[in-house]
């Protein structure tokens, strides 16, 4: 090749590197930039995902704390009631001691008693009825038959060992009861 020759393949050779098409240029561009603004986007949302996780397993851990503190402490309430009643009790020992009159003693421990009764009934607590009524499995625990002494106290709670209690309207202790056949 000559000289001219060479010089013009050159010359075709660079316009043709200098004429890479805009066409892919910009889409690689946009592309590129698409690229950064979704990752961008991702590593925004994972940071507050990582920020939603994090609070929610910071309120978890609170609720779980103040659950086991309130478990704790439930009974709190009904045992500041009671003590007064338990000084009652130490107090009527004392006196027990020195005392010869029955009938004191007996006047004391029914006040003691009573105290106590009006204080559980205060917090809720209902003494439930059983003695004449249908025998119900439900609220009574049957302790054994015996025969009725009539017709009519058949079914039904003739005596009661131990009474039932409900707390707010839900049953902690089943009156045991024996039941006329």
């Amino acid at each position: 090749m000559n000289k001219e020759e060479n010089e013009i393949t050159n010359e075709q050779t660079s316009a043709n590197e200098e004429q890479i098409p805009v066409s892919e240029t910009s889409e690689e561009n946009e592309k590129d930039k698409e690229i950064a603004d979704l990752k961008l986007k991702l590593a925004e949302q994972n940071d507050k995902f990582l920020r939603l996780y994090s609070e929610f397993d910071n309120f978890r851990k609170r609720t779980a704390k103040e659950k086991i503190e309130l478990i704790q402490s439930g009974g709190e309430d009904i045992f500041k009631s009671i003590l007064p009643i338990l000084d009652d009790f130490e107090r009527a020992i004392k006196s027990n001691a020195e005392t010869k009159d029955i009938v004191a003693v007996n006047d004391g421990v029914n006040l003691i008693y009573n105290k106590l009764k009006s204080t559980l009934m205060q917090k809720g607590l209902e003494e439930m009825k059983s003695h004449g009524e249908v025998f119900n499995a439900d609220i009574h625990e049957a302790i054994t038959n015996i025969p009725a002494p009539s017709e009519e106290h058949k079914g039904k709670v003739l005596e009661e060992m131990e009474k039932g209690y409900s707390l707010n309207g839900k049953i902690i202790r089943f009156a045991k009861v024996i039941i006329g056949q």
